[in-house]
């Protein structure tokens, strides 16, 4: 570790950790199809607000959904569109049966016209009593696109445009004035009609005059989430957000992409510690190993036999697809390397020198999108320590197997591991975002920027 690093990578005294809600099933195909899971709460709110409230229990600083208005899944026949139908309509009705966890969404910078998203996010905020965050991402898929009637524009405008759109919308949250709202019936006045002020901002790509007609909330306006890991993520994240979702396979990962979102927060005159890291967590968590692998089978139901030809390519060596149930040759392993274009592969091999079935090797999750816990939560507990005493994670976004059942384990099995070990709260410090986040106060545009 060099000198700069050692500068930035102090870490937090205790771990964030949110919950990740996609379709509300799970993260697992076939989630839909489990025992005990409601086959129709897909489309069921009540759902959605009995799992915040599972995720509530735990102290978990705060729920995210991410959002993806593109085309239709291609397997949409036998698995389910992977987001929510609405995420704000969810979060609303998630809002009004909470009263402590986060609520955060993803609102694309691409797509949606900032007056709009300014107006849903501070409306949010307002119902959830300062409970509201913004994932501010940029959109990059053609099938989205296709659904705006458009096509996707360059790296350079997307960014362009973001950038503009997150300072039009924080200067229309600060565009009614801390003070302005008096309402007071025995004068008769309302509001201070000089502290709510018209903005006129245009630039290259969105403008508006506002002002909006939305007073502060407990924690005077959202809080500025943003995902991903190219440097013009670390641009924008290094300027607004207070939190990065983030993907890493890796303490060594992790812990350089923690470190270039604090030096990005600190070259425009942040202090670092206003941006936490928080890298993706996926979990089935049971009572033993083979109970967990079972379950994940279970899941992955007939899905295997078609993902024998990734892990070939992770490994390096031929796979038969009719034997799934016996372990990779002593001679196959001997001759396996990792690939060096997927940061997955050398945990996949692990796991097979291991000496588990090929099966057995899927269903620890070896070619899932973050790193997967499968076993007893003290395993996940020790995995979450590790990443977040070594500096490499300022917290996790967890994303449980199956919701409906998977919030309860990790909540009853994970978290009281965590809380004893001094590394998690046991109980909220504040009721706002901004608080459970310790994100400095800010209303308006940050006046660094």
């Amino acid at each position: 570790m060099n000198a700069l690093e050692d500068k930035i990578t102090p870490i937090r005294k205790q771990m964030l950790i949110g919950l990740h809600l996609g379709n509300g099933y799970g993260s697992q195909p076939g989630a839909w199809r489990m025992p005990g899971v409601d086959p129709k709460s897909y489309t069921s709110f009540d759902a959605r607000v009995k799992q915040a409230q599972a995720a509530e229990r735990g102290k978990f600083q705060f729920i995210f959904l991410p959002d993806g208005p593109g085309a239709i899944l291609a397997d949409i026949e036998s698995e389910s569109p992977a987001f929510n139908l609405d995420v704000m309509m969810t979060l609303a009705a998630v809002a009004r049966e909470t009263q402590y966890i986060g609520l955060v969404a993803t609102g694309s910078t691409t797509f949606n016209e900032p007056f709009n998203l300014a107006r849903q996010f501070k409306a949010l905020d307002i119902m959830s009593h300062g409970r509201a965050g913004w994932n501010a991402i940029t959109s990059s898929g053609d099938d989205v696109a296709a659904n705006y009637g458009r096509r996707i524009p360059s790296s350079e405008d997307r960014y362009g445009r973001a950038h503009e759109v997150i300072q039009l919308i924080q200067s229309l949250w600060g565009s009614w004035g801390k003070d302005a709202w008096v309402h007071n019936t025995e004068s008769g006045q309302f509001a201070k009609r000089e502290e709510i002020i018209s903005i006129n901002l245009q630039g290259k790509f969105v403008g508006s005059r506002g002002p909006l007609y939305i007073p502060p909330s407990e924690q005077g306006q959202p809080i500025i989430f943003h995902a991903g890991g190219s440097p013009n993520t670390h641009e924008l994240a290094g300027r607004f957000a207070n939190v990065v979702i983030g993907a890493a396979f890796t303490i060594e990962d992790a812990r350089d992409q923690r470190n270039a979102f604090r030096e990005a927060a600190r070259r425009f005159g942040r202090n670092p510690d206003e941006i936490n890291y928080i890298p993706g967590l996926m979990t089935t968590i049971a009572k033993d190993r083979r109970t967990a692998l079972d379950r994940r089978i279970l899941l992955g139901r007939g899905s295997f036999t078609k993902r024998i030809s990734y892990l070939q390519q992770m490994l390096g060596v031929p796979l038969d697809a009719s034997r799934l149930e016996d372990p990779i040759s002593k001679t196959l392993l001997e001759n396996a390397r990792p690939s060096r274009y997927d940061p997955r592969s050398a945990h996949a091999l692990k796991i097979a020198q291991e000496g588990w079935s090929v099966r057995d090797i899927l269903a620890h999750g070896v070619i899932d999108y973050h790193p997967v816990i499968v076993g007893p939560g003290v395993e996940a507990a020790d995995h979450m320590q590790a990443w977040f005493e070594a500096g490499a994670a300022d917290g996790f976004w967890v994303s449980p197997d199956v919701n409906s059942d998977g919030i309860d384990a990790f909540v009853d099995e994970v978290i009281p591991i965590l809380q004893e070990r001094g590394l998690f709260h046991k109980e909220y410090a504040g009721k706002t975002l901004r608080e459970h986040l310790g994100a400095p106060d800010q209303y308006g545009v940050d006046p660094r920027i």
